[in-house]
């Protein structure tokens, strides 16, 4: 199953992805942010970085419902995320081919075009 060094290992790979400083991980391609790790806030505690969660961008409400209705295993989110095209997802419960699907994904919507076709032009990272 994955972890917080498949997910870095995965998004480093991608072309003009950032990395930026953070207690977990937390990674940008052209100035947003594709994946992260998930920042749990309970109320009267104080924030704890996730690193055994990671945060995806997916691009709308209607892909995020589909992950969440279809995938609970895996997918979840919280009250914080209402409205917004993201989803929490448990990293020791997805193969590293799903994670590679996933981040390789959430890169794809958030590139601007000009950066997307690198990419394209060099196919998918492997898996190393």
């Amino acid at each position: 199953m994955a972890d917080a060094d498949d997910v870095r290992r995965l998004a480093l790979a991608l072309p003009h992805t950032v990395e930026i400083d953070s207690d977990g991980f937390d990674f940008r391609v052209g100035g947003k942010g594709f994946v992260w790790s998930y920042p749990e806030r309970r109320p009267g505690k104080p924030r704890t970085i996730r690193t055994d969660v990671a945060v995806l961008f997916v691009g709308d409400e209607a892909e995020k419902q589909a992950l969440l209705l279809g995938e609970p295993d895996l997918f979840f989110t919280t009250t914080g995320y209402d409205g917004l095209p993201l989803v929490m997802l448990r990293l020791p419960r997805v193969d590293v081919g799903r994670l590679r699907e996933l981040v390789t994904d959430a890169w794809r919507m958030r590139a601007p075009d000009e950066l997307a076709a690198d990419l394209d032009e060099a196919g998918q990272p492997a898996d190393r």
